[in-house]
């Protein structure tokens, strides 16, 4: 007995032990408000919390900041700019409101969150466009117009998303009352009866549990089109799944604030309206083949497996994607030639990156093939060669006549997609593409104020979302204008900004 005594009283020292360890090993840091994602809606929610005053912590999963809009093209919807003034094509809230719901209304008549519409067609100029100009970002002049707008809103940022991106990060960082820390990643939030009071994360290098804790945790986490068990799970009814997919979104778009969100109560909505693009090439840069590039040429005609044309290669991606899908495979092969190369092109990517990855890398030949003759390309691309060259020579026919019978694209709009050159300058390029997963544009359902919400539509005590991991607010629908990603998640993460600063200058009060 004095022996099993021993050895209690051990065990139970032994188990303090390693409580008092686990304990004391989970470190704590106060502040104001916890920020998770350096997004650039996440970044805006930080830069309206640091101009208040109040003590923020962000938590960043990567060792830089910026998230998928640091690589973007940096294109935004804006509306009523003097960019449009100046070119003659003045714009209005109402003719806006008008195109976003018209374009993401889906065949029930359901469509994209009117409210949520309303505010950002008229508060676009001043959320978006007078911000970033006040921050030093500058646009270029022509604006471009895209397929479901009727007038051109598609504004460019002078050096893309970098251009975009430094200059909001330089501000957060430098008002001193910000602190990020890098390589953490967020596992779940800590509650205190109905009110989140924080974040559990861990430091990536070491494995190091913290607790974030504060007040109010802003969620800027992005999307879920990394994860395709997500994106498997949430797939469009309507839509057949395909034999190949691609991952083009970014690496940590992985779904993590849904989870945590959802664990917390919160409501998903519309998570089967996901923006995917049938403009997938694999990425040679990742050896297990399964991430893709969004990359494609405008001079380009798309044909399947059959040597067939399928589609006006010149529509959106409303019309495109559905449309590769139902081709045998779900794929296709864009064939152009050699005066066509030099327009080929890669989100994000440089000419000289393109050049040396794409076309003179050997890893690539599976996807790219080139031949002096359009029937050897076909044969290389083991596609029927009498179709192929059939389809080519329509082709040319058409547009030296200056219209397609086929589909309508030739003249059908603005773009270098509508205004296609023959293809006859040897040697001729076949490049073979896949659906890319993109972006989400359902998720976290939240109110006007981007506080998080409940099945029953009930505000979740201190926890806010903005940005893709909302679905930017709905603004969107079924189905996205050009450039309504980025201009939605500044929006978003301002309001989010604003909103909590206000709830903390409250409780303050109270």
């Amino acid at each position: 007995m004095k022996r099993t005594g021993r050895v209690l009283v051990c065990t139970v020292t032994l188990v303090m032990i390693w409580l008092s360890i686990g304990i004391a090993a989970v470190e704590e840091h106060h502040n104001d408000v916890v920020v998770v994602g350096t997004g650039v809606s996440g970044l805006a929610a930080i830069w309206e919390l640091a101009r208040s005053n109040i003590d923020v912590a962000v938590i960043e999963m990567s060792s830089h900041y910026g998230g998928t809009a640091l690589m973007s093209e940096g294109r935004i919807c804006i509306i009523g700019t003097p960019e449009q003034a100046h070119a003659g094509m003045p714009d209005s809230p109402q003719i806006a409101f008008e195109d976003f719901t018209a374009f993401g209304r889906d065949e029930r008549g359901s469509g994209p969150h009117a409210e949520w519409v309303h505010y950002y067609v008229t508060e676009s100029r001043r959320e978006i466009y007078d911000w970033l100009t006040g921050l030093g970002v500058r646009f270029e002049k022509d604006v471009g117009l895209m397929p479901g707008n009727r007038v051109p809103r598609w504004h460019q940022v002078i050096g893309k998303g970098r251009g975009l991106i430094e200059p909001i990060y330089r501000e957060c960082a430098h008002t001193g009352n910000v602190t990020f820390f890098w390589s953490t990643r967020a596992v779940s939030l800590l509650r205190d009866g109905d009110r989140i009071r924080g974040v559990r994360a861990e430091r990536l290098g070491d494995h190091a549990k913290i607790d974030y804790l504060a007040p109010v945790v802003i969620l800027a986490t992005g999307g879920f089109q990394s994860n395709m068990d997500m994106v498997r799970e949430n797939w469009p009814t309507d839509l057949p799944f395909p034999d190949r997919l691609l991952i083009g979104a970014g690496l940590n778009a992985v779904g993590s604030g849904h989870e945590m969100a959802q664990a917390a109560g919160a409501q998903l909505k519309n998570m089967s309206n996901q923006w995917n693009y049938a403009t997938g090439l694999p990425d040679p840069l990742n050896p297990a083949g399964q991430r893709g590039l969004n990359t494609f040429s405008p001079q380009s005609i798309w044909v399947n497996k059959a040597g067939r044309r399928f589609v006006s290669e010149s529509q959106d991606t409303k019309t495109t994607f559905p449309a590769v899908l139902r081709q045998p495979g779900s794929t296709y092969w864009a064939v152009f030639d050699s005066a066509a190369r030099g327009t080929f092109f890669v989100s994000g990517w440089d000419r000289q990156t393109i050049e040396s990855t794409i076309f003179d890398n050997p890893a690539m030949t599976l996807f790219v093939k080139s031949a002096p003759t359009v029937r050897e390309l076909a044969e290389a691309a083991g596609l029927p060669p009498d179709a192929i060259e059939n389809t080519v020579r329509r082709w040319n026919e058409m547009v030296t006549a200056g219209r397609d019978d086929d589909f309508g694209r030739i003249g059908s709009g603005q773009s270098s997609w509508s205004h296609p050159s023959r293809i006859e300058r040897p040697p001729f390029y076949a490049v073979q593409f896949f659906p890319l997963t993109r972006k989400s544009m359902g998720g976290v359902a939240i109110d006007m104020s981007c506080r998080v919400t409940d099945s029953s539509g009930r505000p979740i005590p201190g926890l806010y979302a903005v940005g893709e991991l909302t679905g930017l607010a709905g603004i969107n629908g079924k189905a996205s204008l050009e450039g309504t990603f980025l201009g939605p998640s500044i929006v978003t993460g301002r309001v989010a900004g604003r909103a909590v600063a206000a709830e903390l200058t409250a409780r303050k009060k109270n």
